[in-house]
C-alpha cells in the first residue's frame, strides 16, 4: 500500500488518541499517510484521491460518514470499533496492532456491499450506505408517504416515517422497526414502515432494480434523513426518488464470510443467557435423552 487515511470520530479523545498513534506507526511502513475527523468534508476531498484504505477509528457512524465520503474514489474501509455495537467493524482497539502487519501486506479480503441514492426535490442526490427515511419531523405528527415501485403504487402509509433501507441498512433502523436482516453482501433493498397506523405495518424486500418513489403529505415538517445524517427538510407534495447507487462500499475483512452470523448473534445478544444464572450447562433440553 502507498497511501493510507485515518478518520477519527472528532469528539472521542480514545478515538483521536489511537489515530495518531496509528499515524505514526505507519508513517514508518508507507509512503503517505493522512489523518483527519471523519466530518471534515474539505479534508477529505483533498486527500482521498489515490488512498489505497481508509481506516475509520471510532463506532458505526464513523464508517458512515466514511462511505459516502469517498465517492466516487474505490477505496477500501477497515473499521476500528470504539463504540457498542460495531456492526461495519472489523477490529477492536486491541486487535488494530497485532493484525497491522497482515493489513499492510496485503492480507484480507474486499468485501462490496450495496448503497442507494437518493434525489430530493430539486435534483440533488444524495448517496448512503445504510437507508434513506422519510418521515415526520415533529413529534407526535404522523406523515402520510405514497409510496410507489418501480411505477406502480404500493401504499399509502399513515407512520411515522417509511425507510428503504439495504443489506447493511437492514441492522439498523429498518431491524428496529420490524423488518429483516439481509445478508451483507445482498443487492436488495427492504422498505419497512415505522409505526404505521392502520395500514400495512409488513417489511418488503424489493430487487436491486427496484426504483422506489415517496411522496410525503402532510401538515406539518417531514424530512429526508441519509443514514441518520445528511437531514433535508421536506415540504408536502415533495417527492424523493430511491434505488441502488452506482457505487459500492468497499470493507477489508480480515475475518471469512460466514463470520457474519456469529457477529450478529454476538451484537444483539441472541446467545445470551437470561436464565439459570447465565450458566448454559444448568438449561436442559426437556426432549433430550436423560
Amino acid at each position: 500500500m502507498n497511501k493510507i487515511g485515518i478518520f477519527v470520530h472528532p469528539r472521542w479523545e480514545a478515538a483521536r488518541d489511537l489515530g495518531r498513534k496509528l499515524e505514526s506507526a505507519l508513517r514508518e511502513k508507507v509512503r503517505e499517510v493522512w489523518l483527519t475527523a471523519a466530518w471534515d468534508e474539505k479534508a477529505s476531498r483533498e486527500h482521498l484521491p489515490g488512498t489505497d484504505l481508509l481506516v475509520c477509528v471510532g463506532g458505526d457512524g464513523t464508517v458512515l460518514w466514511a462511505a459516502r465520503a469517498v465517492v466516487p474514489h474505490p477505496v477500501a474501509i477497515l473499521g476500528i470499533n470504539m463504540g457498542r455495537l460495531g456492526f461495519l467493524a472489523e477490529l477492536g482497539p486491541e486487535e488494530a496492532w497485532d493484525r497491522l502487519p497482515q493489513v499492510l501486506e496485503g492480507g484480507g479480503r474486499i468485501e462490496e456491499r450495496t448503497m442507494l441514492q437518493a434525489v430530493a426535490p430539486g435534483g440533488r442526490t444524495y448517496h448512503g450506505l445504510n437507508d434513506a427515511v422519510v418521515g415526520r419531523g415533529t413529534a407526535g405528527r404522523p406523515v402520510y408517504v405514497d409510496v410507489s415501485v418501480d411505477g406502480q403504487r404500493l401504499a399509502l402509509y399513515r407512520a411515522d416515517a417509511v425507510v428503504v433501507a439495504t443489506a447493511t441498512g437492514s441492522t439498523a433502523y429498518s431491524f428496529s422497526a420490524g423488518g429483516p436482516i439481509l445478508y451483507p453482501e445482498s443487492q436488495q433493498l427492504v422498505l419497512t414502515p415505522v409505526a404505521p397506523h392502520l395500514t400495512g405495518s409488513h417489511s418488503l424486500v424489493l430487487s436491486p432494480d427496484a426504483a422506489v418513489e415517496l411522496k410525503v403529505v402532510t401538515e406539518h415538517r417531514a424530512v429526508l434523513s441519509v443514514d441518520g445524517q445528511e437531514d433535508l427538510p421536506l415540504a408536502s407534495g415533495d417527492t424523493v426518488s430511491v434505488k441502488r447507487s452506482p457505487h459500492l462500499a468497499r470493507f477489508l475483512r480480515l475475518s471469512g464470510p460466514a463470520d457474519f452470523y456469529s457477529t450478529v448473534a454476538e451484537r444483539l445478544g441472541w446467545l445470551r443467557v437470561v436464565d439459570a444464572s447465565d450458566h448454559p450447562e444448568r438449561i436442559e433440553d426437556p426432549d433430550s435423552p436423560k
